[in-house]
């Protein structure tokens, strides 16, 4: 039995520790701004896109990983004698799955490219039921089939602070921005079927708004959470509230780990800061 090389587009939001912990090789998408286009989490983080939008008031632009990053990416690993699993960015938000794909063709050996039809960390808890599969000693092929499975039924989402970035990012108006503000309401942004969606809108200080939200998340989906992980995942939220979801999360008693991960590039620059998620996975 062949190696077995798990791996991700920068758009899974594991935190270093992470991907050293599990040893997940990333491929950046890029961070455009103006006529420059950077690495995502290589040469562009966060902090450097807050900067240019409170300079600009634009959004930067994303793009995906080159068919060419792909080919030489996915031909490293082949060489050195891997099957590879990698898992992207849902298709309808990115070509960088197509591009994975042709190259994973091109490339030859042993490579699934999975379209996790998720964002953020909810691709990552694919990535870690990945990691767990392997660890049992399924080949490349099962994991792969078993992946596809599990992909509907993850559970992602994230309430947005302010609804600004998506007023400049065109996906609500200025009216509907500035009622929003000024009426304190906060948005819930989901993901089904590949796609983001809106859901309720929470009212009040962003503290009560984000307790409420992950307490409203695993009543919805009680008795069939899977209890081995969740993510909480964010941009920018000041530490006091990121704790006060944590031990929301701890005190419900569900998981068994509690993982917390800075949003990378993508996430911020469609929500902007003080965006949080809990993410995890159900049975059914």
């Amino acid at each position: 039995m062949n190696k077995i090389l798990i791996s991700a587009d920068s758009t899974c939001d594991l935190s270093p520790a992470l991907r050293e912990r599990y040893g997940f090789p990333i491929i950046p998408l890029y961070v455009n701004l103006g006529e420059q286009s950077f690495k995502d989490g290589e040469e562009m983080t966060p902090d450097q896109i807050y900067e240019y939008v409170a300079k600009n008031r634009s959004l930067p632009k994303t793009s995906a990983a080159t068919l060419a990053d792909y080919l030489a990416y996915f031909s490293r690993w082949v060489q050195e004698g891997y099957d590879v699993i990698h898992f992207n960015l849902s298709s309808e938000m990115s070509a960088t799955h197509q591009n994975a794909r042709l190259a994973a063709e091109e490339a030859g050996g042993n490579i699934y490219v999975v379209d996790s039809g998720n964002l953020s960390t909810g691709t990552a808890l694919l990535m870690l039921d990945a990691w767990d599969l392997k660890e049992q000693g399924l080949e490349a092929g099962e994991i792969y089939e078993e992946i596809l499975r599990r992909i509907p039924l993850v559970r992602a989402s994230f309430v947005v602070d302010t609804l600004d970035y998506l007023r400049m990012g065109g996906r609500c108006s200025a009216v509907a921005a500035l009622g929003a503000n000024i009426l304190k309401l906060h948005p819930r942004i989901y993901v089904a079927d590949g796609k983001m969606g809106v859901g309720e809108k929470y009212r009040g200080a962003i503290d009560d708004v984000m307790v409420r939200y992950v307490e409203q998340m695993l009543r919805q989906n009680a008795g069939k959470i899977k209890t081995n992980r969740c993510f909480v995942t964010h941009t920018r939220c000041r530490p006091e509230t990121v704790e006060t979801v944590m031990e929301t999360a701890r005190r419900a008693g569900i998981f068994e780990e509690i993982l917390e991960t800075d949003a990378g590039c993508v996430i911020t620059s469609h929500c902007g800061p003080g965006t949080l998620g809990i993410l995890f996975e159900v049975t059914e």
